[in-house]
């Protein structure tokens, strides 16, 4: 009797704790012990395996492409490679913008689009159809996208597998050198949320964003490189490495423009300059500081409308040599949004017309941005928009980067 009940605790962990292994944890676990080191081409197959499992079928990985106009189905052994999926007219676009399952009926059963969710970044779809489906279904299915997304964004480092699925058209050394640099395009925590955007998808070459959530402080800095050619990539690529380096030594946001500055000045000599928007948000208190270095200044959006733009004392350029940076102050109102750009979006015009200009920049804004909810879905619908507006063109860089303050807390995130 005694030996029954020591067995009894050595499987479920003591009295009230059940460890033993159950259907849902060995469907994951599979996953999770080969993880490590799974070749990315081994993914497909292996998660086309465990979706069968659970009666799934026809089992599809979607990647959000790089203009984000479509969903590209990624090749492997077991998957199902269709036809693009359109973000603004399908299911699978609507799981990806809402990041959420979607669930259509189908003659065969039920087809389900599941996001690919990374650190919130919206990787993809992953695309399942069952016979019928129920709650334990849905839940391991979630869990299940999780685990791919994390699976892709890790081997994505060492692999051009999913990179080359992504491409749709043929890609600039000056893009390739760009994307490679740039942080995930969406961040979304229960205080705040970002999202940015660039185009030309394929030909960016001097426009970029960097942002850090360090503890309760998001760091964001928005630049525009002179030119659109390699030496505006190479500049740009400078200065955000530059930028990163003052960030993580601690530096105040004011001489974080020296750091910038110098470094620009010392490789491409006084004739060249990036100007440089560089903001931090406290996430607990709404407090949001900002300095600007020749660079059009943000617009903060409240309560569906634009009210006001975010300008104050701007210095030089960085690689001009400019005085200290005057640090402005603001405190954020809870569902606050404040939209960073560059100078691409307005200054759009053909030979000897008008310029795009801001006020059409900014109707814009209101009558996209202004409206929808989701930050994500916000820059993506704003950029497309605004291409359309003008007439298609995009000659010089044009970069969007929004930010949403939602405040409170994330501490719940923490606890079981």
């Amino acid at each position: 009797m005694q030996a029954a009940v020591s067995e009894s605790r050595r499987e479920t962990g003591g009295p009230g704790v059940d460890r033993s292994e159950g259907f849902g944890e060995r469907l994951l676990g599979v996953l999770l012990d080969r993880e490590h080191e799974m070749p990315p081409h081994l993914i497909a197959p292996l998660v086309a395996e465990e979706v069968g499992r659970i009666g799934g079928r026809e089992v599809s990985i979607l990647l959000q492409g790089y203009e984000q106009l479509v969903l590209v189905p990624l090749p492997g052994r077991g998957l199902v490679v269709g036809e693009h999926e359109p973000v603004d007219d399908s299911a699978a676009g609507r799981a990806f913008l809402r990041a959420t399952t979607m669930e259509v009926r189908q003659a065969d059963g039920v087809r389900m689009y599941l996001p690919l969710l990374d650190g919130s970044d919206q990787v993809g779809v992953l695309a399942v159809t069952l016979d019928t489906v129920d709650d334990h279904d849905r839940r391991l299915l979630r869990r299940l996208a999780s685990l791919v997304a994390d699976m892709i964004v890790t081997k994505d480092a060492f692999t051009d597998q999913f990179f080359l699925a992504r491409r749709r058209a043929p890609m600039s050394v000056s893009a390739e050198i760009q994307w490679s640099l740039l942080p995930p395009l969406t961040m979304t925590t229960p205080q705040v949320a970002v999202a940015g955007i660039l185009e030309p998808a394929y030909n960016i070459a001097g426009d970029s964003f960097d942002y850090a959530l360090n503890d309760d402080i998001l760091h964001v800095a928005v630049i525009d490189a002179m030119g659109h050619d390699l030496g505006a990539t190479a500049m740009a690529t400078m200065v955000v490495g530059a930028y990163r380096h003052a960030r993580r030594a601690g530096t105040a946001l004011s001489e974080m423009y020296t750091s910038m500055d110098r470094t620009v000045a010392e490789q491409f000599g006084p004739e060249q300059f990036v100007t440089a928007q560089m903001l931090r948000l406290d996430v607990g208190t709404g407090k949001l500081q900002w300095v600007n270095a020749g660079h059009p200044a943000p617009l903060l959006i409240r309560g569906h409308d634009v009210v006001q733009r975010l300008e104050g004392p701007t210095t030089l350029p960085v690689g001009f040599g400019g005085d200290e940076p005057q640090v402005m102050e603001l405190m954020l109102q809870r569902g606050d949004r404040v939209l960073c750009f560059t100078d691409g979006l307005v200054e759009e015009h053909q030979t000897g017309a008008q310029q795009f200009g801001e006020e059409q920049f900014i109707d814009c804004v209101r009558r996209v941005v202004c409206n929808q909810d989701n930050v994500r879905a916000s820059v993506r619908s704003l950029s497309h928009t605004l291409k359309r507006e003008r007439g298609g063109n995009t000659s010089d860089d044009a970069t969007l980067f929004l930010i949403e303050w939602r405040g409170g807390t994330a501490d719940h995130l923490a606890t079981l």
